[in-house]
């Protein structure tokens, strides 16, 4: 079109009828070579529709539409003075999930494996101790990332679906005398949600930070950061909250924690999680003007910042409640098909993940492929050391509900109708 154009202005100047300057538009040969040798690829000429699930797996979970509306808000500046407020409006969202008063609470920019790193990696110099409580996979996971710094890691460990007495963790801090105690409150590898009052107490009589992972449990089962004494809490965007993955709550107490992120003998590990910058990145260190840290996925906060607001909304107890509620729903639904929890005490199931023993007699592969195929519906398989023993259903936030449990029943009683193994 361009060509045609200046062909024709060409024309009429030579006719004396215009005094259009052309010389400056760039001219080309008609059949020039390209310079690129790979070429653009086919399958991105293709229009992309994300399919329609229900997601009741260990997460992440369904986007409900008021959050994906959020999220497609206009784009601002990470450091304009509306995306400031909004970060403020998630800081206060934050400390009305995790039940604190803490200043230093911000989320990071990425997902929950992020935020354990940035727990990890300012809270412990190469050379000193940790102590991780290993009942599912989150344990292992701390451990080999505390192992990566040069930390000396000791680990408590039950077997999947157990968890820990306060006298055996008080046993592990006298002997290894750890500068940081991980534990995992909603372990999702197996169904577990751990009993944490007192364990604060504890970490701190032995001069000790009580490092918890709640993210599979925030919002969904009673969690009180400042009352429970823990010194570093942190959660992910895509379960209870109802977010896409991306970002992670995180929050830090001031009494315990700040005297060891400047007291330190050496810089974190990492630039990108160094608290200290992240800490005026917030707006969380009382200093006037906040500095340049990194560009925050400005369209992840607002859809974060509407997903705590949907949660304050709703009220946290309510949440809690609901919670418990859908999921000994499940729970009673499960056991009359003839199905076993793997989760025996039922004081510590749970609420946002339920892990059933994988049938006897068949494939759990078969069983979750056969569900997504049939039903459109995700559950997932075990994880870690549940791995080839459970199926796990994840029912949080919005798919926490009574029609949410009927669907999943409904699909496992289809699925043990035609995935026998003495049918294959």
């Amino acid at each position: 079109l361009i060509r045609t154009t200046v062909f024709s202005c060409a024309n009429i100047i030579a006719k004396g009828r215009c005094n259009c300057i052309i010389s400056t538009l760039p001219t080309r040969p008609a059949l020039a070579m390209s310079s690129v040798s790979v070429p653009p690829p086919k399958c991105l000429q293709k229009t992309f529709v994300a399919p329609r699930r229900h997601m009741f797996g260990p997460g992440p979970s369904n986007v409900p539409p008021r959050i994906l509306a959020a999220g497609a808000e206009p784009v601002i500046g990470h450091m304009h003075p509306e995306m400031l407020e909004i970060m403020s409006d998630i800081k206060s969202g934050i400390q009305y999930a995790f039940q604190t008063e803490n200043n230093m609470t911000i989320a990071v920019s990425g997902t929950g494996h992020t935020a354990m790193e940035c727990a990890i990696f300012n809270a412990v110099e190469p050379g000193e101790g940790v102590l991780t409580a290993v009942n599912g996979i989150w344990g292992e996971r701390a451990a080999e990332m505390a192992e990566r710094i040069g930390a000396k890691v000791n680990s408590i460990v039950t077997t999947a679906g157990g968890y820990f007495t306060s006298e055996e963790i008080d046993q592990a801090l006298a002997k290894h005398k750890p500068v940081l105690f991980f534990l995992t409150h909603g372990e999702s590898s197996t169904g577990v949600v751990h009993p944490l009052d007192g364990i604060g107490d504890i970490c701190h009589k032995h001069n000790c930070l009580f490092l918890v992972d709640c993210v599979a449990s925030m919002g969904g089962a009673p969690l009180y950061m400042d009352k429970q004494g823990i010194d570093i809490l942190y959660s992910g965007s895509q379960k209870v909250l109802n977010a896409p993955p991306g970002t992670a709550p995180i929050s830090f107490s001031e009494r315990h924690f700040l005297m060891k992120v400047f007291n330190r003998k050496t810089k974190p590990v990492s630039f990108f999680l160094d608290m200290t910058w992240l800490a005026n990145y917030w707006g969380c260190d009382g200093k006037p003007a906040r500095i340049y840290h990194h560009t925050a996925p400005v369209s992840a906060f607002y859809a974060l910042r509407e997903s705590l607001a949907i949660l304050a909304e709703q009220g946290l107890e309510n949440s809690w409640q609901r919670h418990r509620e859908v999921a000994e729903y499940l729970h009673e639904g499960v056991e009359n098909m003839g199905l076993k929890l793997f989760v025996k005490d039922k004081n510590a199931r749970l609420p946002t993940v339920t892990t059933i023993v994988a049938p006897p007699g068949y494939d759990w592969k078969e069983i979750t492929s056969y569900i997504m195929k049939n039903h459109n519906l995700e559950i997932s398989g075990g994880l870690g050391p549940s791995v080839g023993q459970v199926l796990r259903v994840g029912l949080m936030g919005g798919n926490s509900s009574k029609a949410s449990v009927d669907m999943v029943l409904e699909a496992l009683r289809d699925a043990l109708r035609y995935c026998h193994k003495s049918k294959v």
